[in-house]
């Protein structure tokens, strides 16, 4: 158990410094040179909106499924009920996180200008989001457990909730607070 919970430990911490690391790279890589202060600071929000829709959609799902094979440890029946039922939630959960996308590019291009009111709106929509993947995971879990019983389907719902707290605190720790400038 001490020898699973170390690759996980490793994994998880490979997977989260990669694209720390990788999206630091390419923030470096694409500072721009001699702009008005408006500018940089318009060209900074865009580019960071960017860098958080790739953080979404890019190989962390693929980072996903492979740490999520090599943890839950499948046998060759298990895995047959288990990859299909992971592609669907996979699927709805990439609809949901439109949803957030869209969310913080509308952050991104209002944080600095914040009405009370506006982000409140914001704010709302993304409890709203919150409380979807939330209901999402458990309809999962239900579905897990059904094909392949209660432990898997916890193993599942634990690994899933490390992975996702992993990408939240990447994307929030990207993003600037409200009413302050990047």
């Amino acid at each position: 158990m001490k020898k699973w919970a170390a690759i996980w430990l490793a994994m998880t911490a490979c997977l989260f410094l990669a694209n720390a690391t990788q999206a630091q790279d390419k923030a470096q890589q694409k500072a721009p040179a001699a702009k008005s202060t408006k500018d940089a600071a318009t060209d900074t929000r865009e580019k960071n909106v960017q860098e958080y829709i790739e953080l979404l959609r890019s190989n962390v799902r693929q980072n996903k499924a492979e740490i999520m094979g090599a943890v839950m440890q499948l046998s060759a029946a298990d895995a047959a009920k288990f990859w299909p039922i992971y592609s669907d939630y996979t699927e709805e959960l990439t609809k949901v996180n439109d949803l957030r996308v869209a969310n913080i590019e509308e952050y991104a291009s209002t944080y600095n200008d914040l009405t009370d009111q506006r982000a409140d709106e914001l704010v709302q929509k993304a409890m709203q989001y919150q409380k979807l993947r939330s209901e999402l995971l458990a309809k999962y879990y239900d579905r897990m457990k059904q094909a392949l019983g209660g432990v898997t389907a916890a193993r599942f719902l634990q690994v899933e909730n490390q992975l996702l707290l992993i990408i939240d605190l990447q994307i929030a720790s990207s993003l600037p607070l409200a009413g302050q400038s990047s």
